[in-house]
């Protein structure tokens, strides 16, 4: 028996379609994005851990909000990811929906609220939501989107969480000869590079919180 032996721990991953990325039609509910390539870092270095895909396609901060308690809080993470946004931007153009930008910072503080009353010092990354401009329609996106994506950096200070900031992401991904469709198809959902590279820079932002390096 090792007596030295860690506690596992619990990883929650909570957000709209790219954290979800068809786990409900995956056996192991990881879905077939980055969460699944994080779960198979985690097996490999820390196979007692459990992760936990918890996102919802369509998802906006609001359905965050009505859901957090049973899908991240109830679950007793030890590590949290937030990564949600893009459709409170997208809707505004689909749906003519918008969201105000003092609305989704009053949700997104609700949901760094809960975390910081109910899990006090557990590691909370935040993925900034991005948009690749594929074409004229969703390089507007930007003008909602970057308002947003400020806020949730302010909040990152204020609460002193890491970002997982996607907007460097896509500057090395262009760098490296990557296109906004290499990177996401459609503008929004990763590619399979896109997730790769969403996986490499989560793992980067963890290293810099994760009390157990």
């Amino acid at each position: 028996m090792n007596d030295t032996a860690v506690p596992a721990r619990t990883l929650v991953f909570i957000g709209d379609s790219i954290t979800d990325a068809g786990r409900r039609e995956d056996p192991e509910h990881l879905g077939f994005g980055y969460v699944r390539l994080i779960a198979e870092h985690f097996a490999a270095h820390e196979p007692d851990a459990r992760v936990l895909n918890t996102g919802i396609g369509g998802n906006r901060v609001p359905d965050l909000v009505a859901r957090f308690g049973p899908d991240c809080v109830d679950l007793a993470p030890d590590v949290v990811t937030l990564y949600v946004g893009v459709n409170d931007t997208w809707r505004r153009y689909d749906s003519d929906d918008p969201t105000s930008v003092e609305d989704f910072e009053a949700g997104y503080r609700y949901l760094l609220d809960q975390l910081s009353g109910a899990r006090p010092g557990v590691p909370v990354l935040l993925i900034l939501p991005f948009v690749a401009d594929i074409d004229e329609e969703k390089a507007r996106f930007h003008e909602d989107l970057a308002p947003k994506v400020a806020r949730i950096r302010a909040l990152a200070r204020e609460f002193g969480h890491p970002v997982v900031d996607s907007e460097h992401l896509l500057e090395r991904a262009y760098a490296a000869g990557h296109t906004p469709a290499t990177i996401a198809e459609d503008g929004v959902h990763p590619t399979i590079a896109g997730h790769r590279l969403l996986a490499d820079a989560w793992l980067e932002a963890f290293a810099t919180v994760d009390p157990r390096r």
